[in-house]
């Protein structure tokens, strides 16, 4: 019976981002230039890492992976919305809605173990800097950010196959702009508690132990910046840090509010969550570019040789 009611079910209904029709026209072309915005800005950081033989480094590695990342990230659920928002339709079909799931799953997992794995490179460089080129090999780096891949999949893998197994009974609305874990559980009509134990053990797993790690790493970080005999040097490595945890409260602070921290299904709350989710989608992939590339003087020059066209010395060595 609840194969039945689950197969029966052929599209699902989107709250969207507002209820308000007269804002529906400027939410669109806001959410358009954010999208464009975000994918151009974190394209150009991974075009001139790429092409600039000075950023082959680690911890411009591991930027450009997160800026891969966040162009994945953003592009599982925007270019949706606006289509719905453009078309004045909620739906988005039962294979999309998982699909979405999967995808979206994956990339913003790969956000956060980016994230510690960027605090763990920073730890590393600063409170072992002689060891830093054994401990941050190519080949570690490359392993590493291939482990935060299979990682990430196979988290998304559970999640959505615990979800498949829902039954969804009827055209109810999915209280987000995207299909979610939290929202598709609550327009469930069947029993969740498994995927809400999943949810909060793997999930806070997923969440938690990442963020400690990135603490844990900025104490030890901290201790020793506070002991650099000069003032330039920790002016240095607190401006080198501090672009990454810019990044870190943003994203955590948000993902941490919609995730583990419980709602009610009232109107007001859905605008909340919506608001919260808004932020770790769309806000934290577009401020990171700016954020990394203001703040950092190699970034800056890499990208104006990029837009001024002189790449072609790295990209044939």
């Amino acid at each position: 019976m609840a194969r039945e009611n689950q197969t029966s079910i052929s599209e699902f209904l989107l709250w969207g981002l507002s209820e308000r029709p007269e804002q529906q026209r400027i939410l669109f072309l806001l959410f358009v230039w954010m999208y464009v915005i975000t994918v151009a800005g974190n394209l150009l950081i991974v075009l001139a890492i790429g092409t600039n033989k000075h950023l082959h480094t680690p911890m411009y590695f591991f930027l450009a992976s997160l800026s891969c990342a966040d162009i994945l990230f953003t592009s599982t659920t925007v270019p949706k919305a606006l289509v719905n928002i453009q078309t004045q339709s909620r739906s988005i079909s039962y294979a999309g809605c998982m699909g979405q799931l999967y995808f979206f799953l994956t990339f913003g997992d790969m956000d956060i173990f980016l994230l510690a794995t960027m605090a763990y490179d920073r730890y590393v460089a600063i409170c072992h800097p002689l060891h830093y080129r054994m401990i941050m090999s190519p080949r570690r780096c490359s392993l590493m950010v291939t482990a935060c891949w299979i990682l990430t999949n196979l988290v998304a893998m559970t999640h959505t196959f615990l979800i498949f197994q829902l039954s969804f009974c009827s055209k109810k609305v999915i209280p987000d702009f995207f299909c979610d874990l939290g929202p598709l559980m609550k327009v469930s009509c069947s029993d969740t508690q498994v995927n809400e134990l999943v949810l909060l053990f793997l999930g806070g797993a997923v969440i938690l132990i990442p963020f400690i790690l990135i603490l844990v790493s900025y104490v030890h970080i901290v201790s020793a910046i506070l002991r650099v005999p000069s003032a330039q040097g920790r002016c240095k490595a607190f401006s080198t840090c501090g672009s990454h945890l810019a990044v870190v409260a943003l994203f955590f602070g948000t993902v941490i509010r919609a995730y583990l921290c419980p709602s009610s299904s009232s109107t007001n709350s859905v605008e909340e969550d919506t608001a919260a989710a808004v932020m770790y989608t769309v806000v934290t992939p577009l401020l990171n570019p700016f954020i990394y590339s203001l703040r950092n003087k190699d970034m800056k020059d890499a990208l104006g040789r990029l837009l001024r066209g002189k790449v072609a010395f790295s990209l044939v060595e």
